[in-house]
C-alpha cells in the first residue's frame, strides 16, 4: 500500500452540479462528480469525470466491514443487526450509540481505551449542552473501530495495531476494497479523521462497489453485503442520527435505498430494487451541496419523489436572512 505524499492524484473537478444564488446573483458554484452504476459494472449515467480519483471517506464503511462478516467474526461474537449498523455508522454520539458501543467493547473485555479513533466532542445536542467531555466512544467512527477490534480478536491480530496500513486488519480491508471497486493494488491512501487508512478509488469504482451491495452475488461475499446493507436500512438512526441526512433520506425512500455520507462532500447510495449504486463527491467538500446532490440522485433513480418534503428541503433549499426573508436558494443542476 502506498502512503500519501508526492504527486497529488486528486485533481480538480470540472462540472458544476449545485448552485447557490442570492437574488439574481450566482453566489457559489459547487463542482463535483456523480456516477451511477448497475450490477453489471456499467456506468449508467455520469456527471463530471467519474474516473477521477477521490477519497471516499466514511461513505464506504460497509466495505470496511466486509472482513468482519466474511471471516465469521461477526457471528462468532454474536453481533446483531444493531452492531452491524454501528460498524457502518458515522453516528452522533448520542446515548443510543455510545451505550451500545460501550457494551460491545465490554463483551470483548475491552473499554474505550482500546479504540484508536481518537477522542471527539459530542455531536449530540443534549450532551453538548451538558458539557460532556470528548471521548473515544463519542467518536462518530467508534462503531467501525469496535468492528475492527472484533475482527482483530477473531484472527489473532494485535489489537493495538489494528489500524496499521501494513497489518492484517487493514490489509484485508484493502483487499476487499480493491476487489469490490475493481482497483489494482497497491492502493494509495490517506489517513482519515478517525486514523484509519482511507483508500483512493474513482467515483465510478465506488459506484460499482455499491451496485454489488444492491444486487449481491449468490456467494459468501454477497451474503455479507446483504446483511450489512439490510442492517443499515433497518437502523438508520443508529447508522447516523436524529436530524442527519442519511437517516432522513433512507426514511424518505421508505427503505428503498440506503445512503451513507462521508466527510468533505462524499455520499454513496445503494438501490436494491433497481440493482444500482452511486457515488458522488463535491469538490469543495460542502456538506449541504452533497446532501442536495444525494437527494437528486435518489430522485433520478426513481426511489424518491421530488415532491417529498425531505427532497424539497435538500434539493431546492431556501436561503433566508435574519428577518426570515427568502433571499436566495441552493439547487441541483444535473441537466
Amino acid at each position: 500500500m502506498v502512503p500519501s505524499g508526492g504527486e497529488n492524484i486528486l485533481d480538480n473537478f470540472d462540472r458544476t452540479l449545485v448552485l447557490t444564488t442570492r437574488g439574481p446573483i450566482t453566489e457559489n458554484r459547487h463542482a463535483g462528480i456523480l456516477a451511477i452504476a448497475d450490477s453489471s459494472g456499467a456506468i449508467r449515467e455520469g456527471w463530471g469525470d467519474v474516473d477521477r480519483a477521490i477519497l471516499p471517506r466514511s461513505a464506504i464503511k460497509m466495505i470496511q466491514a466486509l472482513p468482519l462478516m466474511e471471516s465469521g467474526a461477526a457471528d462468532a461474537a454474536g453481533l446483531t443487526t444493531e452492531h452491524l449498523a454501528l460498524a457502518c455508522a458515522s453516528h452522533e454520539g448520542a446515548p443510543m450509540h455510545t451505550d451500545r458501543v460501550s457494551a460491545w467493547l465490554a463483551a470483548m473485555d475491552l473499554n474505550e481505551d482500546a479504540l484508536r479513533c481518537g477522542p471527539q466532542p459530542p455531536r449530540d445536542r443534549t450532551l453538548r449542552a451538558a458539557g460532556a467531555p470528548a471521548s473515544r466512544v463519542l467518536n462518530n467512527c467508534s462503531g467501525k473501530h469496535a468492528g475492527f477490534l472484533t475482527y482483530a480478536k477473531h484472527v489473532g491480530a494485535a489489537l493495538d495495531g489494528y489500524l496499521d496500513p501494513d497489518g492484517r486488519v487493514q490489509g484485508d480491508v484493502a483487499a476487499a476494497f480493491a476487489e469490490t471497486t475493481g482497483d489494482e493494488t497497491p492502493l494509495a491512501y490517506g489517513i482519515d479523521g478517525c486514523s484509519a487508512p482511507n483508500f483512493v478509488s474513482s467515483a465510478a469504482g465506488v459506484a460499482r462497489a455499491m451496485a454489488q451491495f444492491a444486487a449481491p452475488a449468490n456467494d459468501a461475499r454477497g451474503a455479507a453485503m446483504t446483511r450489512l446493507r439490510d442492517a443499515m436500512r433497518a437502523h438508520p438512526l443508529l447508522m447516523s442520527g436524529d436530524g442527519r441526512a442519511c437517516a432522513a433520506l433512507i426514511n424518505a425512500t421508505d427503505g428503498r435505498a440506503v445512503v451513507k455520507t462521508g466527510a468533505d462532500g462524499v455520499f454513496t447510495g445503494i438501490v436494491p430494487e433497481h440493482g444500482l449504486g452511486f457515488c458522488l463527491k463535491i469538490e469543495d467538500g460542502n456538506r449541504a451541496a452533497s446532501e442536495a446532490l444525494c437527494a437528486a440522485a435518489l430522485v433520478r433513480v426513481g426511489v424518491l419523489d421530488a415532491g417529498h418534503p425531505v427532497a424539497r428541503a435538500l434539493m431546492q433549499t431556501q436561503i433566508r436572512n435574519f428577518n426570515g426573508e427568502v433571499v436566495g436558494e441552493r439547487r441541483v443542476v444535473l441537466g
